[in-house]
């Protein structure tokens, strides 16, 4: 197939960077990468690269002198910076940002009520009422976020381009700078049989395939006009808990692990598994995506954590990318704090009285015209 159009893809050495590539190809768009050169993918080399570093103005400016394209898909970068810089030289912009944008993502307790709403629309990013006054550090970098995307909907609206936002969540699949996975896949590597779950793992943290989130951008490229000046979420179409996604890793690399369940305030090391420093919900509707774009999913979310954990355990992580993760491996200390929470609880336990189970509230009689054995 002839190109016909032209795409530049800012960024690509990721896990979603071979997807986008492929997908934009496949659509008949000569693909162009613009990244800063550090991770070069096998698989990307007969594309045009473009070394460039797209967090500063001035070599994205070098680079870009005398060049167009028909499609920018930023995924790298300042966000804020790149939309400037191709303002006037696409015809599209597919931005993508983060779930950051919501306020209560970081900090939930900055909020009232607590924390960012469940199955949280696009245009809540903002709800909730600050507790204080002052700007903490976290709902600062929410607001500055969402700023960037009110810039980029304002140079749309200026005519620089056409433009859509997309706000990533977790991302997994191979590659990944962050390996989450690897959390699960080590411990069974290791001969681990238990590992801590805070609050029993019921946590739903909303998590997106490499290859599905790459749908998500070639929707919007398929369908420019519906996109244009939009916000969208991203994420699988089912979410797990976290004690799902634990099962589910732990099955792939072909073990199990038995959970533990502690307070996430006292889980101590089991606290590397959450992303951030709180256990509240992080979990956002899609809908919008499928109902304006008309997204489908490429690959269910079971299916992909199975093949992106089955990769890792044949390309473990190196020391550059696995020391990124919070999770320490600290099997003793974590024997330490499940022992001696299980005495603690014990003791708790022996020292109560049994519980009172409360009856169900709608009389059951057994006879017509009379009343149960409750005398209800």
């Amino acid at each position: 197939m002839t190109a016909s159009r032209s795409a530049l893809l800012v960024g690509g050495s990721g896990p979603t960077g071979p997807h986008i590539v492929a997908g934009l190809a496949k659509r008949g768009f000569a693909v162009t990468l613009l990244h800063r050169g550090n991770h070069e993918l096998p698989e990307l080399a007969e594309y045009e690269h473009i070394h460039a570093d797209p967090h500063f103005r001035e070599p994205l400016d070098e680079a870009l002198a005398g060049r167009s394209f028909d499609v920018v898909v930023a995924t790298y970068g300042r966000l804020r910076l790149v939309a400037d810089a191709v303002a006037g030289r696409c015809g599209d912009l597919v931005a993508v940002g983060g779930m950051p944008a919501y306020a209560g993502y970081h900090e939930p307790g900055q909020l009232h009520p607590y924390g960012m709403p469940v199955l949280a629309r696009e245009e809540t990013a903002d709800t909730g009422r600050p507790t204080s006054e002052a700007e903490t550090p976290g709902e600062g970098f929410s607001r500055k976020i969402r700023a960037t995307e009110e810039h980029i909907l304002g140079l749309y609206a200026a005519g620089a381009f056409r433009a859509s936002v997309f706000r990533y969540p977790t991302i997994y699949g191979p590659r990944q700078v962050y390996p989450r996975e690897w959390s699960v896949v080590r411990r069974v590597r290791d001969g681990r049989d238990r590992i801590i779950l805070p609050d029993a793992g019921l946590t739903i943290t909303t998590r997106c395939a490499a290859v599905n989130a790459a749908a998500y951008l070639l929707a919007a490229v398929d369908r420019p006009e519906a996109a244009a000046g939009e916000i969208f979420n991203v994420g699988d179409r089912d979410q797990l808990t976290v004690r799902q996604w634990v099962e589910v890793c732990a099955a792939a690399a072909g073990g199990s692990l038995r959970p533990v369940s502690l307070p996430f305030e006292l889980a101590g090391p089991g606290r590397g598994l959450f992303p951030l420093s709180h256990d509240s919900h992080l979990l956002v509707d899609t809908h919008k995506a499928v109902a304006r774009l008309g997204y489908t999913e490429p690959v269910p979310a079971v299916r992909a954590l199975t093949d992106t954990v089955r990769w890792y355990v044949e390309h473990p992580p190196d020391e550059s990318a696995a020391g990124h993760l919070v999770d320490q491996f600290g099997y003793a200390e974590e024997d330490r704090v499940i022992e001696t929470y299980l005495e603690a609880t014990a003791r708790l336990l022996a020292e109560q009285r049994p519980a009172t189970v409360a009856a169900h509230p709608y009389a059951h009689p057994k006879v017509a015209g009379q009343r149960d054995h409750r005398n209800r």
